[in-house]
């Protein structure tokens, strides 16, 4: 017989073997061991503990049933609660990309009115695809995992003046074509989101941005780049909008957050079906999942969530001006968690200072005092005379569970500097925030809404 026949044979026997009790020695009768150690405190836990999850008992380490199945209960609830957190940012890109495919049925996260906003979805084939930008906006290109492919407008390659961009598909090893193209961009999955904002005029009229959007903006594949086909714009303006694993290549990814995934069942080419204990688990776990980003977005703990920590409650939507949240080579679960549930699209450009091109944010869900935001009440709040802003500055009011445009009689939730605001003497703004507009305020007032 071979040696290998022979380990062949082994396994298979050693597959066979049962053990069966026939003898019990206690544990008082057993004689003192030779060969013994003293274990340090910590090393060992002990059989029998008390615990949230009630009492787990062990004999020696290893768990009886009624243990086992508490402790993979909070295992397999630990799992999903990473899992949601984590992937909250690709959920939301896949609701972003469906609800733009759907006619436009989602809601839009933390948009606003003074800006013109532009978007599609580009889903790639295996071969490379060409977009023409407009001139004068704002843009980026997210994959499906919600991480930043690269800018175009002020702060992309193109410097504001219009581009033509090649994006390669992932593992694209063909040959790209450089001439002509402002930048070939290579990406690691099919799906994209592609948004730009223009700019209103001195009237405050998107007309101009809508025109150029409408005269240069192409995306084709470069099959047909030759003969480009015509594009469809859809005016949702007004509209009621509200906005993957089996479909991406898992090397866009890291493998922790894939992990977590897979241990609930989310696996790519597998289905997806949950016997009911592991349902009830899901559906708790998402419900702490969702408690813990509304309160990560709303009360950080961290002074870097600030833009003046001990001064006032106005937070920045990226501490540490990291549009990647990675901080000393450490990533900041916290803040990308927070981020991704409120807010949309990543890029360099709304991280960094760009004086004259870029964008700055501040939001706050408190009071000066430290307290909710409460719509019954009336604030204001002071503009300094000359504040840094080249074009413009602005407020937008949010709904706190949807992150869409408080829904008021206003169709515009939105005051900003083009918008004929009342100044003071002084050179400042009072901008005011309440159920109902102070007498002779009007100019000045956004309108809330009481018990929200």
């Amino acid at each position: 017989m071979s040696k290998t026949h022979g380990l062949k044979m082994a396994a298979a026997t050693i597959a066979g073997l049962t053990l069966a009790t026939v003898g019990v020695v206690s544990a008082q009768d057993a004689p003192k061991m030779g060969m013994t150690t003293d274990i340090p405190d910590g090393i060992t836990t002990p059989d029998n503990i008390e615990t949230q999850l009630g009492e787990l008992t062990f004999f020696d380490g290893v768990p009886n049933e009624e243990t086992a199945e508490k402790i993979y209960d909070l295992y397999d609830f630990s799992q999903a609660y990473q899992a949601y957190i984590g992937g909250i940012k690709i959920a939301s890109m896949d609701a972003m990309l469906r609800g733009i495919e759907m006619d436009s049925k989602a809601l839009f996260l933390t948009p606003n009115t003074t800006s013109v906003y532009q978007t599609a979805s580009l889903r790639m084939t295996d071969e490379p695809w060409v977009i023409e930008t407009p001139p004068n906006v704002l843009g980026f290109v997210n994959n499906a995992w919600f991480q930043y492919v690269t800018d175009f407008g002020n702060l992309g390659p193109d410097e504001g003046q219009g581009g033509k961009f090649l994006i390669l598909p992932p593992g694209y090893a063909g040959d790209a074509p450089t001439e002509g193209y402002t930048a070939v961009v290579p990406t690691t999955t099919y799906g994209h989101w592609v948004l730009w904002r223009g700019y209103t005029d001195e009237n405050g009229s998107p007309d101009t941005a809508v025109q150029q959007t409408q005269e240069r903006f192409k995306m084709y594949p470069l099959s047909q780049a030759d003969n480009p086909p015509e594009m469809t714009f859809v005016n949702v303006s007004g509209q009621e909008i509200n906005t993957v694993i089996q479909a991406e290549p898992l090397n866009g990814e890291n493998p922790a957050l894939l992990g977590y995934l897979d241990a609930i069942g989310i696996v790519k080419g597998q289905d997806f079906a949950p016997d009911d204990r592991m349902r009830s688990i899901l559906e708790r776990a998402a419900a702490a999942g969702a408690v813990t980003v509304k309160t990560l977005i709303s009360k950080p703990r961290d002074d870097l969530a600030y833009w003046y920590p001990g001064e006032s409650y106005w937070q920045n939507a990226f501490p540490g001006s990291e549009y990647t949240f990675t901080i000393n080579d450490a990533m900041q679960h916290d803040f990308r968690a927070a981020f991704h549930f409120y807010a949309t699209g990543i890029t360099p450009a709304m991280a960094c200072k760009s004086v004259g091109k870029g964008s700055q944010y501040a939001f706050t869900y408190r009071d000066a005092d430290g307290n909710a935001l409460d719509g019954s009440k009336t604030y204001v709040l002071n503009v300094p005379a000359d504040p840094p802003a080249q074009d413009f500055w602005s407020f937008t009011l949010y709904d706190n569970q949807t992150r869409s445009m408080l829904q008021t009689d206003k169709q515009f939730p939105a005051l900003g500097s083009k918008d004929g605001l009342q100044q003071n003497g002084d050179g400042s703004f009072d901008i005011y925030f309440g159920p109902v507009a102070p007498e002779g305020k009007e100019s000045n007032w956004l309108q809330t809404v009481p018990g929200k």
